[in-house]
């Protein structure tokens, strides 16, 4: 399979930690899929730590079409933002977004101290995250009669193919999951069995 099919991403919300001279940074990352999401998720975070002075965040969504964004919330320019980003990047994590909400100690860090302490928590965060690797898929509908029944389910079994949905009416249908690179393959095969339609 190429590599480039194939993505990580973190399979349930996890938590990191740091603190320096009495500023607590406290990093949550979550799972998201849209940028929609992850705008819940950041609101959530700042009804829930209200009180704290800086819900700093970046996201990183889509592994076809990257959508990607981050904010200092205050902090000075390129000090957590782009830090949170960079710990995601490097991790290679795709659909997650990462808030750091920052509560401050009193002693101000400098640009060196609050990059240190942004890129600390994020990693914390990915550290403790069970990671999974997915692939793209594309989904396939095809229409066919009951007599070509045996042979569409034996390509499904072969192919190891993931059928989402199954609707047997009049005629029969199924919504399949394929990964990407293997779709060609698989569409040639459904396309040899006469009467059978691809949507």
């Amino acid at each position: 399979m190429e590599q480039t099919d194939r993505y990580k991403t973190i399979k349930k919300e996890s938590r990191g930690y740091y603190k320096e001279k009495n500023s607590r940074f406290i990093a949550r990352i979550f799972h998201v899929e849209s940028e929609e999401k992850a705008k819940e998720y950041l609101l959530q975070m700042k009804k829930e730590y209200h009180d704290a002075r800086h819900h700093c965040w970046a996201y990183r969504i889509h592994p076809e079409n990257e959508l990607f964004r981050s904010s200092d919330d205050g902090e000075p320019s390129g000090t957590a933002g782009k830090p949170i980003f960079n710990q995601i990047l490097s991790a290679g994590l795709f659909d997650v977004l990462v808030v750091v909400i920052r509560y401050f100690g009193g002693v101000k860090l400098g640009v060196p101290g609050l990059i240190r302490a942004y890129k600390t928590a994020t990693r914390d965060a990915i550290d403790r995250a069970t990671i999974v690797t997915l692939s793209i898929t594309r989904k396939l509908t095809i229409l066919f009669d009951y007599p070509q029944m045996n042979r569409v389910m034996r390509i499904v079994k072969d192919e190891n193919i993931i059928v989402l949905k199954q609707d047997f009416g009049m005629r029969c249908e199924l919504i399949l999951e394929v990964e990407r690179n293997r779709i060609k393959n698989v569409l040639k095969k459904f396309e040899s069995i006469r009467g059978l339609t691809v949507k």
